[in-house]
């Protein structure tokens, strides 16, 4: 595929190097040429130096003949504008990065496709419902559900109660159990694993189970003493905490501290009356003590620095917070903060493009999430008549080494698969990959 790039950002530096590994034919433009000096020497990629919002610009690029065409500027206006030019110049598909919740209200999908924008990305909001996703159990690190939560993914650490430590899976997770481990992510390294591999303490271990079975699991990780998360904290009133206090359950109660006294008073014109705005410094451990920290079982820090929401974090967990998120925009500092074993992590970046990268498959992808930890991927297809993966029962697809499938959900019913599974046309299929190996299992759904 020809792709565009439109701002050499975090988002848009960082997706040009994720789509660059997989030979696409890729062009980063922006007009700050130190933003993009070191890109093209270490990366297969073109660097060009023009204003997206140029139609010179764009022809520079050959903008006409691109697959799709990716704006992921800082400023909404010009990924919108640039957009309608390079649709209009003949691109396939376009991509804008927003930050106007508005603009993603179903009405107004046809009215931005008749402009010439087919999709419309919001990093804030889709960081912010992980976070809400994640921090309503106290004894997951990541939650995520498929076909409005038929089928669930469980991202858990193994400690010393966990009942399952030190046994092959063939014993553990067979056809009998109501879960399947799909990734075990151990130190630096990230398995797909196999029977005869064993669960070793501090692993983190992703199953796949339906909702009657979480108790279940639970139970057999050793967390049956983790309380939901009822009261939360946040650290920072970012875009993402308005967002996150938003789409948090009604339950909930929610406290923001935050700094800046004007954007204290924003908060609260932004925010409903259930959430407490608090004016201070986050990084003061009297003030979080004095706000009821102890009795906190959620703290999520969104300052806009890794290092002081990794920090952060890991100062909650030692006065007993039990479930805290930080915000990691530094994709280095990732394995540092698992390292200090602070909880569940969030990347705008790595959310964002592996939004932007379901666009790009050829089958019928209706999510792409990013296993922020374990340097994998998951993906929901959906099953065409006829293609290859309806052939054969899943032991005998010959799936490629990295893949294993974790679940289906058939008429509305979640089933965890087996090797004697038979997958079926309409069904909807979650497969588990390591990174970069999404193209390599969907040509099985075409």
């Amino acid at each position: 595929m020809k792709i565009i790039v439109a701002g050499a950002g975090a988002v848009g530096t960082h997706l040009a190097k994720l789509l660059s590994r997989e030979k696409h034919d890729i062009i980063l433009m922006d007009e700050n040429e130190e933003k993009l000096s070191t890109l093209s020497s270490n990366f297969d990629l073109m660097t060009v130096v023009a204003s997206p919002t140029s139609i010179k610009g764009l022809k520079e690029v050959s903008a006409d003949e691109v697959d799709l065409f990716i704006a992921v500027t800082p400023d909404e206006s010009r990924n919108i504008t640039s957009c309608i030019l390079a649709h209009n110049l003949g691109a396939h598909k376009t991509v804008a990065r927003i930050d106007n919740y508005e603009y993603l209200e179903p009405k107004n999908s046809v009215f931005f496709k008749n402009l010439g924008v087919d999709s419309l990305i919001y990093p804030e909001m889709l960081a912010a419902k992980e976070i809400v996703s994640s921090i309503k159990r106290s004894w997951v690190r990541q939650w995520w559900e498929f076909c409005n939560g038929s089928l669930i993914l469980i991202g858990v650490k193994m400690r010393e109660k966990a009942e399952i430590l030190d046994m092959p899976l063939y014993q553990i997770s067979n056809s009998d159990k109501p879960y399947h481990v799909v990734a075990i992510k151990r130190g630096n390294e990230t398995l797909i694993p196999r029977g005869n591999d064993i669960l070793k303490l501090y692993d983190i271990v992703y199953f796949t189970t339906t909702h009657e079975y979480i108790p279940y699991i639970q139970k057999i990780v050793g967390k049956e003493d983790y309380a939901d998360v009822r009261n939360v904290m946040i650290m920072g009133g970012s875009r993402i905490a308005v967002r996150t206090a938003e789409y948090a359950p009604d339950y909930m109660q929610i406290k923001v501290v935050e700094q800046d006294l004007n954007r204290c008073n924003r908060l609260t014109e932004l925010l409903d009356d259930k959430t407490m705005i608090i004016n201070g410094d986050g990084r003061d451990s009297d003030l979080l003590l004095q706000e009821g920290l102890k009795r906190t079982e959620g703290f999520v820090a969104l300052t806009g620095n890794s290092e002081t929401n990794i920090l952060a974090c890991l100062a909650a967990k030692r006065m007993g917070v039990r479930k805290t998120v930080a915000e990691v925009e530094n994709i280095d500092y990732i394995g540092m903060a698992e390292s200090l074993d602070i909880g569940t992590v969030i990347n705008k970046k790595m959310i964002t493009a592996s939004h932007i990268y379901q666009m790009m498959l050829d089958a019928d992808v209706s999510n792409v999430k990013c296993l922020t930890f374990a340097n994998a991927d998951v993906a929901e297809f959906t099953v065409k008549e006829k293609s290859f993966i309806t052939r054969h029962m899943v032991k005998d697809l010959g799936l490629p080494k990295g893949t294993t499938i974790g679940g289906l959900v058939r008429n509305g019913e979640g089933i965890v698969v087996t090797g004697n599974t038979q997958i079926k046309a309409g069904d909807h299929v979650v497969v588990f990959c390591l990174n970069m190996m999404i193209k390599k299992i969907e040509k099985y759904f075409n």
